[in-house]
């Protein structure tokens, strides 16, 4: 048997010695496990091409998220993301028993975990936008997590409650800083402005740009026509992917200004165009506009 073809690494687990339990049937491996979820307990957490403190880093895990892990050998995990099915290595300290069902959100672009209920507290643990919580009560303006430590109630809603514009959540991260590989609000790239932006808004987003253009919305005829953009397009080039603001804004995170800016969409066009080739697709999603 041979792997199926189309079955992406990214996404499934799977190796020549081991694999998800559920690919069985689907790829060649000498074992097939169950996993065992864990929880993220930092800030924010690198999941790692190799199982090595210096390999590039594909993407980020964020606080409270859930790694399924397959396998633990030595100081890292082998898993799997809940949030996006992305593929990698966590390192073990970063990880730890399910405290619960998650039940809120953070919503701010950035809070924090005080170990009191007192905003003077010395120790604060911070967070990003769309780390997820377990709230066990209320404390005054606060509330209790599991486990310990207490966040701003107004930071945060509950895990089904969504915001309604993408783009407007998206223009909360302007001047945050490029980073390859982050999907936090301290960092992060331009594939992950977009997954972040959707997660807030109840919308499933893959992780990488090209996942993205093949998943999210449908194309536009002509994707050289510019003429047609409108508040929430995306669009697409060879490894970039940007959001209008409106008929000549784009906003994206980038390696040009090395943070998430707004500029004219054509004046963009004109300068990826020689480093990464021209647009690729326009893609609409209903709830854009």
């Amino acid at each position: 048997m041979t792997s199926r073809i189309g079955l992406d690494k990214r996404l499934n687990p799977y190796r020549a010695d081991l694999a998800a339990a559920y690919l069985r049937g689907e790829v060649d491996a000498d074992r097939f496990v169950e996993s065992e979820d864990f929880q993220v307990a930092a800030p924010r957490a690198p999941l790692l091409r190799r199982a090595e403190d210096h390999a590039p880093m594909d993407t980020e895990l964020l606080y409270g998220e859930t790694f399924r892990v397959y396998e633990t050998t030595g100081d890292w995990c082998w898993g799997q993301s809940a949030q996006d099915d992305y593929v990698g290595y966590v390192s073990a300290n970063l990880l730890r028993p399910s405290q619960g069902s998650v039940t809120h959100r953070v919503v701010a672009l950035r809070t924090f975990i005080y170990p009191e209920a007192d905003i003077k507290s010395r120790l604060a643990i911070p967070l990003s936008m769309n780390a997820k919580l377990v709230v066990t009560g209320a404390a005054g303006k606060f509330v209790e997590l599991a486990g310990g430590g207490y966040v701003i109630s107004s930071h945060l809603s509950k895990i089904d409650i969504y915001a309604s514009d993408y783009v407007a959540v998206a223009e909360e991260f302007l001047g945050v800083p490029y980073l390859w590989g982050g999907r936090d609000a301290r960092g992060l790239d331009c594939s992950g402005l977009v997954q972040m932006s959707m997660e807030r808004c109840g919308i499933a987003c893959l992780r990488d740009t090209d996942l993205q253009e093949a998943t999210l919305g449908e194309a536009l005829a002509d994707p050289t026509d510019l003429s047609v953009l409108r508040r929430g397009d995306l669009i697409f080039w060879r490894g970039h992917v940007g959001i209008m603001v409106d008929g000549e804004t784009m906003l994206h995170t980038n390696a040009t200004h090395m943070r998430t800016v707004k500029e004219p969409i054509a004046e963009a066009v004109r300068r990826i165009d020689k480093s990464d080739g021209p647009v690729t697709s326009i893609r609409r999603l209903k709830t854009s506009g």
